[in-house]
């Protein structure tokens, strides 16, 4: 049973017993995050630009539609419009004679936020170019929850997307990363993900903890942690489905070696003291300041 009341300039619109707010919403592109698996983590705000947007777009109009029925929003004679991958070139402009026009325009992407490994980057430019405002509805992002079950270093990250689907063009590509001081945050095809953990192996070390995040929220959710190598052989000849997201902890900083740190004293005892000089190069190289305080008597003993 469906039941609309008005109050004010707000419509709100009940459905199965749950309570939609239908207002007239400032024109503008707004991207809405979507569910990556549960479809109880949309945002009310979410739910509410959904029920309000003169215009909707998707990059599955099925999956949108699905989780429109779920929550009670009806399309109500509203447009809705595919934009993906092979649509996007072709629909856009439509899109943006709707915003020009003054009207609003959700758009979803298949799950998680919009813009992540996701068509709608190309949209988001095009309406601003265009003059167009550009609203966020924040919500789920695989990226961020494998990131905070993952128990890697979650201050510095880098989510690197898809890799390249042939073995030579991501060993390259990931050799690219090996120095990088932040999480790697990556997206895998379960058929590949095997493989891809073998290349992470042998270009980044096998040492280094990892942790490969599948189905996370959904009914068969899995973490499997563990250094790189363990995980190569764990998933080594085995048959995995779903969604997956694989992550790895940074590279060790490289620890400076004696003779640039003795060059790095050299060049400071000359304008301060030794006590100063230390401290300084200490911090800079992270080297213990103790033994870079013991260089530094030494180097000014000699002269």
């Amino acid at each position: 049973m469906t039941e609309t009341t008005q109050t004010g300039g707000t419509q709100r619109v009940a459905h199965g017993g749950v309570t939609h707010a239908i207002v007239r919403l400032p024109p503008g592109l707004y991207f809405v995050a979507t569910p990556i698996g549960a479809a109880r983590d949309i945002t009310l705000r979410g739910l509410d630009i959904l029920a309000s947007a003169d215009l909707l777009a998707a990059e599955d109009t099925r999956t949108l539609r699905h989780l429109m029925d779920i929550h009670g929003v009806a399309l109500s004679g509203r447009p809705m419009v595919a934009y993906h991958d092979h649509s996007g070139a072709a629909v856009r402009p439509r899109l943006l004679h709707a915003l020009a026009e003054g009207k609003s325009v959700a758009y979803a992407s298949e799950a998680g936020t919009p813009l992540v490994a996701d068509p709608g980057f190309q949209l988001g430019r095009a309406a601003l170019e265009a003059g167009a405002a550009v609203f966020a509805a924040p919500g789920p992002s695989a990226v961020l929850a494998a990131l905070t079950v993952s128990g890697l270093p979650s201050d510095r990250f880098l989510f690197a997307g898809f890799p390249p689907a042939t073995k030579a063009a991501r060993k390259t590509w990931l050799s690219a990363m090996k120095d990088i001081q932040a999480t790697l945050i990556f997206y895998e095809s379960p058929k590949r993900v095997g493989q891809m953990l073998i290349d992470l192996v042998q270009c980044l070390g096998g040492e280094r903890q990892a942790a490969v995040a599948r189905e996370l929220t959904k009914r068969f959710e899995e973490v499997r942690r563990g250094t790189l190598a363990e995980l190569a052989a764990g998933f080594s000849g085995q048959s995995v489905k779903g969604e997956i997201v694989v992550l790895v902890d940074r590279a060790a900083a490289k620890r400076a070696g004696p003779e640039e740190v003795a060059a790095a004293l050299r060049e400071r005892l000359v304008r301060m003291r030794v006590k100063e000089a230390a401290a300084e190069v200490a911090e800079a190289l992270g080297v213990p300041r103790r033994d870079v305080y013991q260089m530094a008597l030494r180097l000014e003993a000699e002269g």
